[in-house]
């Protein structure tokens, strides 16, 4: 019989040590939803004691995300931020981080108007730049996070070379896997020393959750990370859990369509007249899609697409049907983004605009719709921008 270890990646979404309850036979894990648990030894404590230290149903969740970004202990959290600002909780004062320069709003929002007060300083790059990342580094320099492809312009970072720069200068490095989950990425083969999930996105995938994930493979940064989440508390609750386990079972069908879809759409908005640009690493004139091709196994499932202005972008929006306008991304349903407005409205209009992202851009999560339809519903509203 084979060693559930040799099973490919979509096998193990199914057939890992959760496949079934071995008490009961059943083929779901169990929601326990015990807040605390008795102690039958006055001195010596059992596995489980409190909920918020551990939890059996949150134990199945980060043993499994563990296995799949083939690490060895995994972290859930209440949200991707709070797995976020659980992990830059291992900084101190007077260190510096090195961030992706168009990284998430909220990351964005953590690191400059939160970290900044205890005394962490930052500096955001252009990761796709290795020279300018190497200038950038300081004699405190603990953590290079790195966010790829980046949200929302999609610029490609190499992992195994920003993990070589960290490691010489004995620093940390940080990899955001949520725009392509382990099912296309896994950074810490490629040199990361801890991965980050908002596992509300692809990796559950049905809108109905919000989670974090965090997982590493060094046993004395599980401890710390261990440590801070035990303390800091922003564990998720067990029926979250639950959810993001049932969701990890179709991952691999859901993004492998996704992707599909989002390639064919790619293709026909670089055809569109009306479209400005297009953001995709699966683009053969992507300037990172050797990297891309190289480290992942796929270009995701995310476009972003650029129109002339924030009018424009207004009209589009009002017309389309089909696609979702909302916060959020990686779900069944296709979901359409103004990042101006949405995830990345804590930045400065100033600060965006810097970054390259406009008031006419989109992003899109493509989700399991017929992308035929996607592509009639754009080409009617796309063709209405033209009669404003």
């Amino acid at each position: 019989m084979s060693d559930a270890n040799d099973y490919s990646f979509e096998t193990k979404l199914l057939h890992n040590q959760h496949k079934f309850d071995p008490l009961t036979g059943a083929v779901s894990v169990a929601i326990q939803h015990a807040s605390t648990f008795h102690q039958s030894d006055f001195n010596t404590f059992g596995k489980y004691d409190y909920g918020r230290s551990l939890n059996p149903t949150r134990e199945a969740l980060e043993s499994v995300i563990a296995e799949l970004e083939e690490g060895t202990h995994g972290f859930a959290f209440s949200s991707g931020m709070a797995a976020i600002s659980t992990a830059f909780l291992l900084l101190s004062q007077g260190d510096h981080v090195i961030i992706t320069e168009d990284v998430y709003g909220g990351t964005f929002r953590f690191v400059t108007k939160v970290l900044s007060r205890y005394g962490i300083e930052y500096t955001f790059v252009d990761m796709t730049d290795l020279e300018a990342v190497k200038r950038a580094v300081r004699p405190n320099t603990k953590v290079f996070y790195v966010e790829t492809p980046s949200n929302p312009l999609l610029k490609v970072t190499d992992i195994k070379a920003i993990s070589s720069i960290a490691k010489e200068h004995e620093a940390l490095t940080f990899v955001d896997n949520t725009f392509l989950t382990p099912a296309l990425q896994r950074p810490l083969t490629l040199g990361a020393d801890l991965v980050l999930h908002s596992a509300t996105k692809f990796l559950s995938g049905h809108s109905d959750v919000v989670a974090g994930l965090a997982v590493v493979k060094n046993t004395e940064l599980a401890k710390k990370l261990g440590f801070l989440q035990n303390s800091f508390g922003a564990i998720l609750g067990v029926q979250d859990a639950w959810l993001v386990l049932r969701g990890l079972k179709t991952l691999h069908v859901r993004m492998d369509q996704s992707m599909k879809s989002a390639r064919k759409l790619t293709s026909f908005l670089q055809k569109n007249p009306v479209i400005k640009r297009v953001y995709y690493p699966g683009i053969a004139d992507h300037p990172q899609f050797q990297i891309q091709m190289r480290q992942a196994y796929g270009p995701g499932a995310v476009i972003s697409f650029e129109l002339e202005n924030e009018q424009a972008a207004k009209e589009f929006v009002s017309n389309i049907k089909i696609p979702v306008f909302a916060v959020s991304l990686g779900a069944v349903e296709s979901i359409l983004s103004y990042p101006a407005k949405m995830s990345h409205a804590s930045m400065t209009i100033k600060e965006r605009h810097s970054r390259g992202i406009t008031d006419g851009l989109l992003r899109l999560s493509v989700g399991l719709e017929n992308p035929d339809d996607l592509i009639s519903d754009f080409t009617s509203s796309l063709s209405l921008i033209n009669e404003v």
